[in-house]
């Protein structure tokens, strides 16, 4: 899998949160939070499509690009990447790192303590 670019990424985000979408529908979400040109997100997209990253489905006039590849997969295949190369295979080190750089909220430490009660319990076994 061809590792995205953080441009790449920013859209698929909008492509997994919206769903199915044309190039003006995830332009008009990026372009709320900065100044994206239309022609940058068009290029972009096309680039993604010849990647393997998106789909694109040219039976409306609209051209509706869908992700070819899950948010579950990126993630995984980044997170493998950060920690074998930056953190020397830590996952500890990797944890630790991005709790230290911004305080979870109550409902994601919730959420940390029950992986590692699993964690912990699968240890038992």
């Amino acid at each position: 899998m061809k590792k995205p670019t953080t441009a790449e990424l920013e859209i698929l985000q909008v492509l997994w949160e919206r769903g199915p979408s044309s190039v003006r529908d995830v332009h008009n979400q990026l372009s709320e939070g900065r100044d994206v040109y239309y022609t940058t997100t068009l290029k972009t997209m096309q680039v993604m499509t010849n990647k393997g990253l998106l789909q694109r489905d040219t039976s409306q006039r609209a051209h509706i690009y869908t992700p070819t590849v899950s948010r579950t997969s990126i993630e995984s295949n980044l997170i493998d990447g950060l920690v074998d190369g930056l953190f020397k295979g830590s996952t500890a080190r990797l944890v630790v790192s991005a709790i230290g750089r911004a305080k979870p909220s109550p409902e994601e430490l919730a959420e940390i303590r029950a992986i590692l009660d699993n964690l912990e319990s699968e240890g038992d076994d």
